[in-house]
């Protein structure tokens, strides 16, 4: 029997259903006014954004622009990039402006549709960011989407690394910016360490759109932004420790790889104990529990850490004698970004590199804690609602799933599972043998570098033609997915492959006009255009009739979302494709979360060896365990936002009292009342409340008040006077304080002595914050 909720989502439709249906009227005034828009000359268009900033700054509220700008904008992308935005842009569009979570499937133009809410909410005067994962999509799409922008007379800037301050501060002023969400955030920290308001990028936080808001927001946000400055170095402690780390066993420590932890058990620390006595590093009669071995214990742990949880070309990659972290969830380089508290180095140990000294923290901030600074927050994604509870309870963000424009053709297969990898990567060849063999393009997903070379080299034997995609030849990144989409084409990619990445079928049209043009300079352009659009268009067709894009992934991700992007690369825009997993029991993700059941059910089927089972029953399985680590994860997160917390709350205090000081034009008074009281302080210490003249301290007051301010006060004699107390020797104090600092300013002039009292102030707040 059916319960009442579902017969009314079936009647009513779903609260996002409704909320969707409830934009309709917009949408259709945004399309009534078409043709007026359409009928404007370009510098009419530009005129309308003028009339429209007037509007906004007499009053007018943005909601009521809302058609009319949504329209203009909408003409400007048509002449500028030849892209119409169809009614469910629009409707994404909305939802952003709103500051919600558009869930757009991939291949739905969600880079057209953030140009919507941008144009919209920069017309009060006021700096709107886009914000993207990777630095190549900061520039790609501020190059981009800079057209459309500069048609309706907007500015448009990219912030990036490398840029010098001034280029920063331009990318800032700029109507719209894009940048990364650790630029953003490094800019942020960098900002509260200045010593002058005019030095500062990000004047405010009004309004960020987060694009694969889900990678930035969730996957990330583990990992807080830090800046670091070097300390004490320590490299012989972490070669030494590192030579110990071969020779513990297996009965010495205990691995949780559900939880990515790994101690040392009583037989461990009893073999540690003794060899590190012998390398002369543990006194004798000291232990390892003895408070003073706290260091070393620290030390020892993160050397186990290094060599237990942390795999070469899987978590990073040795590169000119560097150690480069990997990121996990989009497979590329996070150059610059190292681990904290030693581990680094341990790993430096461990790889034989130059250690480079640990660094003491300067500043940090999580990106839940930054984000949450903006006044109006919105984002973007293909893969959103896996995370809605998320979104709402951290961040406030409600998430809604807006209709594609057509419906998806992909086909999404049932998992094929193998008892044990080999059998598992014989039937990946053997499925991209047959796929190539009839023109069929396949996209492979793996988890690691490491993986992805193996492939390469099982495909080698065979003689398939093929490309890599991994961290090692990302400078190919641009040639390798504009090739991906030709008839046959096999591309063995990481993750890198997932998020942003357009896998055009046919192949790459802009692409290959521009190679032909580089290759055949003196030709005429618009012949080749026109023999390359029809040589695309047969490649297109070939494909098209072989099935469209295979997506085959090799191995299935903690996160569900991650397995989701892949898959979207596609049946993008209707286009016909199918998408599959190949997994194994020896997989990290099967083996860790319950491969001992499936063992069982492939026992009981009586599985022969090189036989798979494909079962929506074992995706149910998959899924469920899924589930189970993101909900930890989530916890994880959680309590380090709680932890976090307490410290964001110090940290506004602090940085809005540095931009007090640096908004103020002179800090005399702060400095005088600082002075007063430290002189308060002094007297209450060495002249008790109360206290008779025979108790008083004089001379340990003239002392201390000598080295605390610079002035030779006669205290002694002062005391000596009739009728003196505590207040009088105090106001005296201040007196000779103050004369004693006009003195200096007249010595050094004001200003100069102004100046160096506010960078004085600062770098004070700063050393004790840290």
């Amino acid at each position: 029997m059916l319960e009442f909720g579902t017969i009314a989502k079936k009647v009513f439709g779903t609260v996002n259903d409704r909320r969707v249906r409830a934009t309709r009227p917009l949408i259709e005034r945004i399309n009534a006014m078409e043709p007026e828009f359409e009928a404007l000359s370009d510098g009419e268009i530009v005129a309308r954004t003028e009339a429209f900033r007037k509007r906004v700054a007499e009053g007018e509220s943005l909601d009521d622009m809302l058609p009319e700008a949504f329209a203009n904008c909408r003409e400007a992308g048509r002449r500028a990039l030849g892209l119409r935005a169809f009614d469910v842009q629009l409707i994404g569009g909305v939802f952003l402006h709103r500051g919600s979570i558009a869930e757009m499937k991939t291949g739905e133009g969600k880079t057209l549709v953030a140009t919507f809410p941008a144009y919209l909410n920069a017309l009060t005067g006021r700096n709107v960011r886009i914000v993207t994962v990777n630095d190549y999509l900061a520039r790609r799409d501020a190059e981009w989407m800079g057209k459309v922008y500069s048609a309706l007379g907007m500015t448009t800037g990219v912030v990036h690394p490398g840029q010098d301050e001034n280029e920063k501060k331009a990318a800032y002023r700029s109507d719209i910016t894009y940048a990364t969400n650790n630029e953003l955030g490094f800019d942020y920290l960098r900002d509260n360490m200045k010593s002058a308001l005019a030095d500062m990028t990000q004047k405010d936080h009004y309004f960020a759109i987060v694009d694969e808001v889900d990678s930035i927001l969730i996957d990330e946000a583990r990992t807080p932004l830090i800046i670091s400055g070097p300390s004490e170095d320590r490299s012989e402690l972490y070669v030494t420790i590192d030579k110990l780390i071969p020779e513990v066993q297996d009965d010495h420590y205990s691995l949780d790889e559900k939880t990515r932890n790994v101690t040392y058990t009583d037989d461990g620390n009893e073999f540690l104990e003794a060899r590190l006595r012998e390398a002369g590093l543990l006194p004798e009669e000291q232990s390892l529990y003895h408070p003073e071995s706290t260091t070393l214990v620290h030390h020892v742990n993160q050397g186990l850490r290094a060599h237990k949880l942390f795999t070469r070309d899987k978590d990073y990659i040795v590169r000119d004698k560097e150690v480069v972290l990997i990121d996990e969830f989009t497979g590329r380089m996070m150059a610059g970004r190292r681990l904290s508290d030693g581990l680094h180095q341990a790993i430096e140990a461990k790889e034989g590199v130059p250690i480079q000294p640990e660094n003491v923290t300067l500043a940090s901030v999580t990106f839940q804690n930054y984000f949450r600074l903006y006044e109006k927050l919105a984002g973007m994604t293909g893969t959103a609602a896996t995370e809605a509870e998320e979104f709402q309870e951290i961040y406030k963000l409600g998430v809604m799933e807006i209709p594609t424009n057509v419906t998806v053709a992909r086909a999404d297969e049932d998992d094929q599972i193998y008892r044990t990898a080999q059998e598992k990567f014989d039937g990946i060849v053997h499925e991209i043998k047959e796929a190539h063999g009839k023109g069929q393009p396949v996209l492979v997903g793996t988890t690691s570098i490491e993986r992805s070379e193996f492939l390469s080299t099982l495909l080698k034997k065979e003689r398939i033609a093929h490309n890599v995609l991994n961290a090692r030849h990302h400078e190919q990144e641009a040639q390798i997915v504009a090739d991906a989409g030709k008839p046959g084409a096999v591309t063995i990619a990481t993750n890198m492959a997932g998020r942003g990445t357009d896998i055009q079928l046919g192949g790459n049209v802009e692409m290959r006009v521009m190679q032909a043009l580089a290759e055949e300079p003196d030709a005429d352009p618009e012949a080749i255009r026109a023999r390359i659009e029809a040589e695309h268009a047969d490649d297109k067709d070939k494909v098209l009739a072989a099935g469209g894009l295979f997506v085959l992934g090799t191995e299935r991700h903690e996160s569900r979302r991650i397995d989701n992007q892949l898959r979207g690369r596609s049946g993008r825009q209707g286009d016909p494709g199918r998408s599959t997993f190949f997994l194994s029991l020896e997989d990290d993700l099967m083996r860790i979360f319950g491969s001992e059941r499936l063992d069982k059910v492939l026992s009981t089927l009586g599985m022969q060896e090189g036989e798979a089972i494909q079962h929506p029953w074992v995706n149910k399985s998959l899924e469920r365990a899924q589930a189970k680590v993101e909900g930890r994860n989530f916890d994880i997160r959680k309590q380090l936002l709680k932890l976090d917390d307490v410290m964001n709350d110090q940290r506004k205090v602090i940085f809005s009292q540095r931009r007090e000081i640096m908004e103020a034009e002179e800090v005399e008074e702060i400095v005088q009342d600082m002075r007063h009281e430290v002189i308060d302080d002094l007297v209450e210490q060495h002249i008790p409340p109360k206290s008779y003249a025979d108790q008083w301290e004089t001379e340990a007051l003239a002392e201390e008040v000598r080295k605390k301010t610079g002035i030779s006060a006669p205290i002694v004699a002062w005391a000596d006077e009739e009728g003196v107390d505590d207040e009088m020797i105090r106001e005296r104090l201040y007196e000779e304080s103050d004369q004693f600092m006009n003195s200096k300013a007249e010595q050094f002039g004001l200003d100069n002595m102004r100046s160096v009292e506010k960078q004085v102030l600062l770098q004070t707040m700063d050393a004790k914050w840290r």
